[in-house]
């Protein structure tokens, strides 16, 4: 039976802070893939990552609404900003089935999250229930086994080496980064003293 849902791509993150390599990304991904629109999943709090250095959470939800301003195809979703943390991407995507049935979600991760799938929690059923699509990453080989070809995908997205980290890092150096972030972010950061 042909599936006629629209298709969306979920891309989850700290976005902490968001950058033009996950723009980039996103516009590949609804460019050359069947994915028609990507949603940005504000994470409060990964599992498996420390807090420190993190910027608050209305901070970064506000960073991707500025940077995702006009573009049809990308969205901002909070929906972990109102269920339990730390956020579980199981159950984030269990909630978007639940509240959006005309639609079908496929996970977008980078392979390095692929080779790391073991230590999410329910990771069997995320592998099985859930279409997912990987993006390449320096380093990262990826393989799927048979019994996921029809649901896992990699997609040949351009492999572009740039990290919030970096950019956090720079800018409490006093760095210019402008440029590497979306129109807005660069002085968002700025007037809200963001990473100094």
């Amino acid at each position: 039976m042909e599936n006629n849902k629209k298709q969306i791509g979920v891309f989850s993150g700290s976005f902490n802070p968001i950058h033009i390599a996950h723009l980039i990304l996103a516009n590949y991904i609804t460019e050359f893939t069947y994915i028609d629109e990507v949603w940005f999943v504000v994470s409060p709090h990964n599992p498996l990552k420390s807090v420190s250095g993190l910027a608050d959470e209305k901070s970064r939800l506000d960073m991707c609404k500025i940077a995702l301003q006009g573009m049809e195809k990308m969205k901002v979703s909070e929906i972990e900003f109102s269920m339990p943390r730390p956020s579980f991407t199981i159950n984030t995507l269990d909630c978007l089935n639940a509240e959006n049935p005309e639609f079908e979600f496929t996970l977008i991760i980078g392979a390095d999250n692929w080779n790391e799938l073991h230590l999410w929690k329910s990771f069997e059923r995320l592998r099985r229930e859930f279409k997912i699509l990987i993006y390449p990453r320096l380093g990262e080989n990826v393989k799927i086994d048979a019994e996921f070809e029809e649901t896992v995908k990699v997609c040949e997205a351009p492999v572009i080496e740039i990290s919030s980290s970096f950019i956090r890092g720079n800018i409490k150096d006093d760095k210019n980064l402008v440029t590497f972030l979306p129109y807005g972010v660069y002085d968002y950061i700025i007037k809200n003293r963001l990473y100094q």
